[in-house]
């Protein structure tokens, strides 16, 4: 659009004092307030060549289109809150899987994990250790394929002996190469509440665990 000096055209200059202080970016309304006023004022011995009418037109029909399309994203994406927020709901009481290296035994309960291999192993050991930092459990899985492995943990230490109900950290590490490397993994956990946030996000306040982003959970079980 042509640029109207506001000295020129104090109509011009109205409008943009009164829309300025309230919203610095310029919607379908204003944009047609403007072009109105630059059609009223403009020099009767040199009027608006027919061209640039319509390139106004055409940038009047862009500005509208990016704001419906606006309306449209916003609508989606608070659709899409409101989708895992019901989601989110289902899932108290039920256990999922945590990226995390802890995780809760309960009476006479279970861990369960997947372990992420990067690389095939020729061994894979996963060590079992207490609140107190001791080691009460060793398991040896043996050779593994690049990928996902789970594995099962009934609360026994080595000698059979179920151990009390508690926190307990875990590690998985592979050999690879010769060398012995630590692998990411996720363990079981139960969610004991969902939290909304004021922003729509959905946290999952899980055991053990505390307040975790449902965009977190690795698997649902």
């Amino acid at each position: 659009m042509n640029e109207i000096s506001q000295a020129s055209n104090p109509l011009l200059a109205e409008l943009k004092n009164r829309t300025e202080p309230e919203n610095q970016e310029l919607d379908k309304n204003a944009f047609l307030k403007l072009m109105v006023a630059q059609m009223n004022n403009q020099d009767p011995l040199s009027p608006q060549e027919n061209s640039e009418f319509v390139a106004q037109l055409a940038q009047f029909s862009s500005v509208e289109g990016i704001e419906n399309m606006n309306k449209t994203m916003d609508l989606m994406a608070n659709s899409l809150q409101s989708s895992q927020a019901l989601q989110a709901s289902g899932l108290v009481g039920r256990t999922v899987h945590v990226n995390t290296d802890t995780s809760i035994l309960s009476e006479g309960g279970m861990v369960t994990g997947n372990i992420n291999l990067s690389n095939s192993t020729s061994n894979l050991m996963v060590s079992i250790m207490n609140s107190s930092g001791e080691l009460v459990r060793q398991v040896e899985m043996g050779s593994q394929s690049r990928g996902d492995v789970r594995f099962a943990w009934n609360g026994q230490d080595g000698e059979g002996q179920q151990l009390p109900p508690g926190s307990y950290k875990f590690t998985a590490e592979a050999t690879v190469g010769g060398t012995t490397e630590q692998m990411s993994l996720a363990l079981s956990a139960n969610v004991n509440s969902v939290t909304i946030n004021p922003d729509r996000s959905v946290v999952l306040n899980v055991a053990g665990q505390g307040a975790v982003p449902l965009l977190e959970v690795a698997e649902i079980l």
